[in-house]
């Protein structure tokens, strides 16, 4: 059992969920206008804004990049209403997971962010990283990275008493995959494509109604915690291994602290002790409806929020009215 934390009990737990609701409404209004980038800049500022109502010394450990890419929610960036005075809290977030997604209204873009104490977060590096994950109920060891997928969806299989056939896999839709796709699909697996939002197909591992079993292939690497913060609330296993194309991206990765660059990172080790996470949708997706527009200038939104000392999940569904 996780130990609750003192310091995010000074924090309200569905306080969280105003900011991933601010954030997925601005974005909102981009749904399918084709401008990735606007729909970025609307998420982010919605959410910087909504975080100086939190009593909170925040500290962006996870956010848009580095401080010289980014002009907001930066790596390193104090969020929050208290800075100096409030509970010392970091936070990995993304303010529109899946800004193609939204521009083209596609399912499955989310606001999200993880808080947790200073220091319980990895601060991960904004580069891909090889990823698998299974839901809660399977015994320890069932995944590893070292093995072929093959391997993994077998082990897998006899855990849950099936044949690898009728295990449903789910893997972002690039050319990168094109060997890890034939190679599950040559073991007759269902597979999953998905166009973006890794987060949110690492999540669906733990919800028997999307059918999705197993999570693989590489992502985002802030992505990766993010989700890891996730199922330590509800349960799973993951693994994720840091990959660098070119010295710059491995320069980067030692610039924030990160020194055995071939590292195989358990859940544990990309979030650790007590853990929130909060999501709220912007389309509508497996995990969570999207924001809707109503007449009168009412919205509706469908929020998700975890603790990882409790176990609880959350389910919050929104209505906002439009104030003249």
């Amino acid at each position: 059992m996780t130990k609750a934390s003192d310091v995010l009990d000074r924090v309200l737990v569905l306080e969280l969920v105003r900011v991933t609701e601010a954030a997925a409404i601005a974005a909102s209004h981009l749904i399918g206008r084709g401008d990735e980038k606007a729909a970025d800049h609307a998420a982010v500022e919605a959410m910087r804004i909504a975080f100086d109502d939190l009593y909170m010394d925040g500290t962006v450990v996870i956010g848009e990049g580095e401080r010289d890419e980014a002009p907001m929610l930066y790596i390193g960036e104090k969020v929050g209403g208290a800075p100096g005075k409030g509970p010392k809290i970091d936070i990995a977030l993304d303010p529109l997971e899946g800004t193609t997604i939204t521009a083209k209204a596609g399912p499955n873009a989310l606001a999200v962010l993880a808080a947790a104490e200073e220091g319980c977060l990895l601060n991960a590096p904004d580069v891909y990283m090889e990823k698998i994950a299974i839901g809660p109920g399977y015994p320890e060891g069932t995944i590893d990275l070292r093995k072929s997928p093959s391997d993994n969806v077998k082990s897998l299989a006899d855990a849950k008493g099936v044949r690898p056939d009728q295990i449903i896999a789910c893997v972002l839709d690039r050319p990168r995959h094109t060997d890890l796709i034939a190679e599950l699909r040559s073991l007759g697996c269902g597979i999953v494509l998905i166009p973006d939002g890794d987060v949110a197909g690492v999540i669906a591992t733990t919800n028997p109604d999307t059918t999705i079993d197993i999570y693989m292939g590489s992502g985002g690497a802030p992505e990766g915690v993010l989700a890891c913060a996730a199922l330590r609330c509800v349960g799973g296993q993951f693994q994720g291994k840091l990959l660098f194309r070119n010295d710059d991206e491995r320069s980067r990765a030692r610039k924030w602290g990160i020194e055995d660059l071939d590292r195989i990172y358990e859940l544990k080790d990309l979030a650790k002790g007590d853990c929130i996470f909060a999501a709220t949708g912007v389309t509508d997706g497996s995990l969570l409806a999207g924001v809707k527009h109503l007449k009168g200038g009412k919205m509706t939104t469908e929020s998700v929020v975890m603790r990882a000392s409790s176990g609880t999940v959350r389910w919050v569904r929104g209505e906002h009215h439009k104030v003249d």
